[in-house]
């Protein structure tokens, strides 16, 4: 392990990133590196260089200043993507160099975690301390991000115990990295049991907003709602928890009280383009369009240089648009989108809006028009986009009279969905208001019933040991039907018991894999994908 008394030799063979919009400043700095014994140094004069540099290395230390000038990504900007696209691990040391230091800018930025701040001018003396720290901290993490690279999952949380019972340095970093694995892959008995012995010695607000995460993730929203609110209480700042509060009073129908709780956490954080972006939605779900379209519209801002820039902020504003009687303006929203974003989902989702746009205007000629565009877009997404977006395309359908349509899309929604009483449910609503509530009640009895026979059949002929033609049928299911969780969670056990009996093999496990991933895209809360991925890990290499 690296010591302080080392000081020199830390800085050998290590890659240095410096990002600055000034020249002056990139040579200053390149300077004082090679002065401690850096060789290898890089330097980017703005965010789009940074992001071009860290695809096409890795880097031990990037220095990267808070504000890269105009028309282009910040210096948090460019940690947010290089963290969200993995372009940057676990033993890389990301310090934020800074001439200010407002609330605004340590409430984002902190929410990245970069590992230190240094605030400009600095001397030679303080930047060799400080980066001593950090490379020394970062050191003990390369074989854990190896691991978690691989995805070996049981690894990480072994290399972390290891090294917290061999060094105090970096613990809490480690027990981050511990925790946030073990909720990652749902294993919230272990991770609730470490998260209660790091607040048996103090309570810190991140611990104890993790414990409240597993009990969210675990269904209790109750005590969820209670940790996260004693968080907030010692830590009104401590803007994960607001967010975690949120979503418990989102769960439980509290859509006011929700939208309340994300309002104040935007007032604290007004840069985070995600939050601003749910505040949007949320006040749009709950008829606050004055709410939604200045969230919507401050979120289209501020992520024009965001990794997390998203359609759904310009999806939203021209849903507001349109509710508030003004078509116009968006029809212009939804024309512009195609030249941002260029996604089919978000062309289908773009052209349902649009329908029902014209729709609300009173104009059932162009709603007809794109309600039939809508049918062939949906006929070419196979089952891809979202099930809200379908279910949006079914309202469409239903009305501009395109009954045939509906019919179709709402039996593959529901065969996507079977086991989710939620979404069953607004399909009989959708048919319901649309004056046909007989009919959707028929559809949704008849879809479902279709799946739970095909899903029996795949299980009996298992049984029966023709577990190969299990498979294959459940495989054929899937393609259809490739957001259906119990298809999914039933070919995945079919597949490890295949291994169990013959061998671990590789289209098994690809197999395996992609839909244990899947379910825990789609449900969070599936408790059975921890058992699974022990299960997977046991089978012989």
């Amino acid at each position: 392990m690296y010591t302080a008394s080392d000081a020199n030799a830390l800085f050998v063979g290590k890659n240095f990133l410096i990002i600055d919009d000034f020249q002056g400043m990139r040579t200053m700095m390149r300077e004082m590196l090679k002065t401690f014994g850096v060789k290898n140094i890089d330097t980017a004069a703005n965010g789009n260089e940074a992001i071009a540099f860290l695809e096409k290395g890795k880097y031990d230390v990037v220095l990267c200043d808070f504000n890269l000038g105009g028309g282009g990504k910040n210096g948090q900007q460019v940690l947010e993507e290089a963290k969200h696209r993995d372009l940057i691990g676990l033993s890389t040391a990301w310090v934020i160099l800074t001439a200010e230091k407002t609330p605004d800018m340590v409430f984002g930025a902190a929410e990245y975690m970069p590992d230190d701040y240094i605030l400009k001018p600095v001397n030679e003396a303080t930047m060799k301390g400080r980066l001593e720290k950090v490379i020394t901290k970062k050191a003990v993490l390369v074989d854990v991000e190896k691991a978690m690279r691989a995805k070996n999952h049981a690894r990480v949380v072994a290399l972390c115990d290891e090294v917290m019972a061999s060094s105090k340095t970096n613990t809490t970093e480690l027990q981050r990295i511990k925790t946030g694995t073990l909720l990652s892959t749902g294993q919230y008995d272990q991770a609730k049991q470490a998260f209660e012995q790091i607040l048996a010695k103090r309570d810190v607000p991140w611990a104890k907003t993790g414990l409240g995460k597993v009990a969210f993730y675990k269904n209790d929203i109750d005590r969820a709602r209670q940790l996260f609110r004693e968080v907030i209480s010692q830590n009104p700042a401590y803007l994960e928890a607001h967010d975690w509060l949120a979503k418990c009073h989102e769960a439980s129908g509290e859509l006011e009280e929700a939208q309340r709780v994300l309002t104040r956490s935007t007032e604290l954080s007004p840069h985070s383009v995600l939050r601003q972006k749910n505040l949007g939605e949320l006040a749009h779900k709950r008829g606050d369009t004055d709410t939604a379209e200045k969230a919507f519209r401050k979120t289209i801002k501020l992520g024009e240089f965001s990794v997390h820039k998203s359609p759904d902020a310009y999806l939203g504003l021209a849903k507001v648009c349109s509710n508030r009687n003004n078509p116009a303006e968006a029809l212009q929203i939804l024309k512009n989108i195609h030249k941002e974003f260029e996604s089919p989902e978000t062309a289908l989702h773009a052209k349902v809006i649009e329908g029902m746009v014209y729709r609300d205007a009173g104009d059932h000629i162009n709603a007809g028009k794109v309600s039939k565009e809508v049918a062939e877009l949906v006929r070419a997404d196979d089952n891809k986009s979202d099930a809200s977006v379908m279910l949006e395309a079914a309202q469409l359908f239903l009305a501009t009279g395109n009954k045939e349509a509906a019919e179709n899309l709402t039996k593959t929604i529901v065969q996507n969905n079977h086991e989710n009483t939620e979404l069953l449910a607004q399909v009989n609503e959708l048919y319901s208001q649309a004056g046909f509530q007989d009919k959707g009640q028929e559809l949704v009895n008849a879809s479902r019933q279709e799946i739970i026979e095909l899903n029996n059949r795949g299980v009996v002929l298992a049984k029966e040991g023709k577990l190969d033609e299990a498979i294959q049928l459940l495989s054929d299911a899937r393609k259809l039907l490739p957001n259906n969780k119990r298809i999914m969670i039933n070919l995945v056990n079919m597949a490890i018991l295949s291994m169990r009996q013959n061998g671990r093999n590789d289209y098994m496990m690809q197999l395996a894999t992609e839909c244990l991933e899947q379910v825990a895209k789609l449900d969070r809360q599936e408790g059975w994908c921890a058992q699974v991925r022990a299960a997977l890990d046991a089978i012989p290499a």
